[in-house]
């Protein structure tokens, strides 16, 4: 199964976000824009996991967390991956709190010996907002989320970290929760 670790939105900052992506929509840019229920913020991307491997990969997602206390994970700023003319995607940004920035890091680590070494980048927290299919109107869409780019868009209490399974469809990737973990 195709995986990764995120922190999940709550429902009423997914509400929130639809705003803005509705903004970009009327760009009529060539974007396939994520559906806001399925925002959330990756930690570590795993790609394929094998059936057998998943207790282990669950047991080091739990020992990571495991003593992590919730924080709030304030959603600001926009921008794109790669900056400058040629984006790939759009995105919202996460304010790099210590404790944000803690948990990524201790999930990195625990993956490590269960075969899924670090990123050579360093990370980055943010929600995807859309991947570029072509250069139709894409400057349009770009122009209009650089003019949200210093603004604030919500706060959440980060309470939980999540083990999706990402299961891809024509109309788009559809998550499924495969083990939650709490933060204390």
């Amino acid at each position: 199964m195709r995986t990764f670790v995120a922190i999940d939105l709550d429902a009423g900052l997914k509400r929130s976000l639809e705003d803005l992506v509705r903004k970009l929509r009327r760009s009529g840019a060539d974007v396939r824009w994520i559906d806001s229920r399925g925002m959330h913020l990756t930690l570590k991307f795993l790609g394929e996991v094998a059936p057998e491997a998943l207790p282990a990969v669950i047991r080091a997602i739990r020992e990571a967390v495991l003593g992590q206390a919730r924080f709030p994970l304030v959603l600001r700023g926009t921008g794109t991956f790669p900056e400058g003319r040629s984006p790939r995607v759009l995105w919202m940004g996460a304010a790099e709190e210590p404790s944000l920035m803690g948990l990524q890091k201790a999930v990195e680590f625990a993956l490590e010996p269960q075969g899924y070494p670090a990123e050579a980048r360093p990370f980055h927290p943010h929600l995807t907002l859309g991947r570029v299919k072509g250069r139709a109107r894409v400057g349009d869409a770009v122009a209009e989320l650089a003019k949200h780019a210093g603004e604030t868009f919500g706060e959440m209490t980060a309470a939980k970290v999540t083990l999706f399974e990402s299961v891809l469809k024509p109309q788009g990737a559809e998550y499924k929760v495969v083990a939650e973990f709490e933060l204390r």
